[in-house]
């Protein structure tokens, strides 16, 4: 294990399911957070799942002309860390007729913590995320009882 790594902050993965075509609206707030040095992309691929249930990796240079020129910024950021095995895995995970974006990334942000815990012994035993739709949901099951039980 090289110094660099030991150095690394969590490593994290998105699979973004998109069924409409790449507007790249989200690109600017992403590419902030690597300018604030919060996040590093490790890696980042661009995925089809085609009517039949084909799966492709799809090289920007591929996507349709009015796509292509939106998501630009990310070319060049494919370091070879996703293979086809990850791809195909996504695909099970994708409805026909979309496109995805599947993204690696350290949390550079929480990388002196990480050091710190491993220096320490620490051990990662599991961890988990909370998706803000779930959130969302609950609170709005909340108010809907609150409100429920107020009239």
């Amino acid at each position: 294990m090289t110094d660099d790594f030991r150095e690394m902050g969590p490593i994290d993965w998105l699979l973004i399911e998109f069924d409409q075509p790449l507007t790249g609206q989200a690109a600017p707030p992403l590419l902030d957070l690597v300018d604030r040095g919060l996040i590093r992309i490790l890696d980042i691929a661009f995925i089809r799942k085609l009517s039949d249930g084909t799966v492709q990796g799809i090289e920007i240079s591929d996507l349709p002309g009015d796509e292509a020129p939106h998501v630009q910024v990310f070319d060049g950021l494919a370091t070879g860390l996703l293979g086809e095995e990850d791809i195909a895995a996504a695909g099970d995970a994708l409805e026909v007729d979309t496109r995805a974006m599947m993204l690696v990334y350290e949390n550079s942000w929480a990388a002196p913590f990480a050091v710190a815990l491993r220096e320490a012994g620490g051990v990662l035993v599991d961890q988990g995320r909370i998706p803000v739709q779930q959130i969302i949901g609950a609170l709005d099951e909340l108010d809907a009882l609150e409100a429920s039980l107020e009239g």
